[in-house]
């Protein structure tokens, strides 16, 4: 079996420029169908690459059609702006079928000022004993939350994560990718008897939009909980978000996202 830790790295690893064009490959999962996650980290890395003095403030994008595995996947820049503090792009990924994904990006050069925040408290960090395996994040993943148990509980999940040794500047595209992964089991969790395992037979789930806010620098491979609520599931959508926060409590980015979830019956 192949590494998914380096398997993922190589993906970040794009190809091209920005006036070009990057090309991305994919990573080598057990379906045909593109991992969300997947492109949410190269848009990153797209943008990131596009203007090298600035970090990603924010990034919304749309997922218009599934995106094959078969074919590696074009990312296509238009700045729409980039003066000394601020930029804005657009990008649009691209398979043969057409686009397949569109991010509006905005970036910020960094500056200093006055900090506040107001968070709930965070936990300690979960020991080695919850330490649990979600399959396409390879990395530590601690969590006292069971996403495949069909017994109803609140719309809520918090995870710990780390990741092991990489480049700080590889931390947005990484966040990016694990934000993508438990927001439609979180939404599920009410439910009595279905669970995210369900997938394909009780129900059939697309993410539509997935938008990320990067508040401050941050690593990955130092400890940081994911903390996720799902609020309201309705008229065949599920809507969740959470926050990502150190292990000594700073909020350093916050997520959103939308997703197609029909039920069966």
């Amino acid at each position: 079996m192949h590494d998914l830790w380096s398997d993922l790295l190589a993906c970040l690893d794009l190809d091209g420029s920005a006036d070009e064009g990057f090309a991305g490959r994919n990573q080598r999962l057990a379906y045909h169908r593109l991992f969300g996650g997947q492109l949410l980290a190269q848009f990153v890395r797209a943008a990131a690459l596009t203007c090298p003095g600035k970090a990603v403030k924010s990034l919304h994008v749309l997922f218009p059609r599934a995106g094959s595995a078969e074919e590696p996947v074009r990312y296509e820049v238009e700045r729409h702006h980039e003066g000394g503090t601020f930029a804005t792009l657009t990008i649009v990924a691209r398979q043969t079928p057409g686009a397949i994904a569109t991010a509006s990006v905005s970036l910020h050069a960094a500056e200093n000022g006055r900090e506040h925040q107001t968070v709930q408290p965070v936990p300690p960090v979960l020991g080695a004993e919850h330490r649990v395996d979600l399959g396409l994040l390879p990395w530590e993943v601690r969590t006292t939350a069971d996403l495949d148990s069909p017994k109803p509980e609140a719309p809520e999940l918090e995870l710990w994560t780390r990741t092991p040794e990489v480049d700080p500047g590889l931390a947005p595209a990484l966040t990016a990718y694990a934000t993508d992964l438990t927001l439609i089991g979180t939404a599920l969790r009410p439910l009595d008897g279905i669970s995210q395992r369900d997938a394909g037979r009780a129900f059939a789930s697309a993410v539509t939009s997935h938008t990320l806010w990067f508040h401050r620098p941050f690593r990955t491979d130092a400890w940081l909980l994911l903390r996720q609520h799902s609020p309201l599931l309705a008229h065949g959508r599920c809507f969740g978000r959470g926050d990502v926060l150190t292990e000594d409590g700073a909020l350093v980015a916050s997520y959103a996202q939308e997703a197609l979830l029909r039920f069966t019956e």
